[in-house]
């Protein structure tokens, strides 16, 4: 099994680095991925042994790896999208180059799962249409616009290869669930408690 969760300069800390700590904490094996784009684009790079990510408040991370071709699942943080930053969600929206990677993965077998505005790079690689999803409160007008069947008063929405997670801390949330879903409830409530977190529960939409 290869769980990836997507980096690009600009996105939120804890959107990628809370489920990180708790997926690869419970021993699923988890790497950050770059994507690899011939054209060269600054968004989305070749990674080099020298290459970096920087996130939306200065953190620096050394990705593992480039995107695999269909990890079994991948992760998709936001960022930068109230603001309406170039570097960041929104740069990455208009942009296009995420969002269509992030579909091709989708169309290979690659099981989906967004944190915060994470979504509306799901939404505009064509994932969400139709679909029950959330993302964080300032982005669910945008989200509804791009066709998602929005559920706003949902924590993490599990629509069976798509998931979708609200504002930030929601993320934990949604790992701990992944952590159910892929190790089972002894496993999750295990990290449930290490955390100190209190989960709130997905809506389960498809199993």
């Amino acid at each position: 099994m290869l769980i990836q969760v997507l980096l690009y300069d600009g996105f939120d800390e804890l959107d990628a680095i809370g489920p990180y700590e708790i997926l690869h904490g419970s021993g699923l094996p988890t790497e950050y991925a770059v994507l690899r784009d011939d054209a060269g684009s600054r968004s989305a790079r070749t990674r080099n042994d020298d290459e970096v990510v920087t996130a939306s408040h200065g953190t620096v991370i050394v990705p593992h790896a480039t995107l695999a071709e269909a990890p079994d699942l991948l992760v998709v943080p936001g960022g930068g999208w109230r603001t309406r930053s170039p570097v960041g969600t929104w740069g990455e929206y208009e942009r296009g180059v995420i969002p269509q990677a992030i579909a091709q993965r989708h169309a290979a077998g690659s099981t989906v799962a967004s944190v915060c505005t994470g979504a509306m790079l799901l939404a505009k690689g064509g994932i969400l249409a139709g679909r029950p999803a959330v993302t964080h409160a300032a982005a669910i007008d945008d989200l509804r616009a791009d066709g998602a069947d929005v559920r706003p008063d949902a924590r993490v929405v599990d629509d069976g290869d798509v998931l979708t997670a609200g504002g930030v801390t929601s993320g934990l949330d949604l790992a701990l669930h992944l952590v159910e879903r892929y190790k089972g409830a002894e496993a999750a409530g295990f990290a449930e408690r290490l955390l100190e977190h209190d989960r709130r529960r997905a809506e389960v939409v498809a199993a």
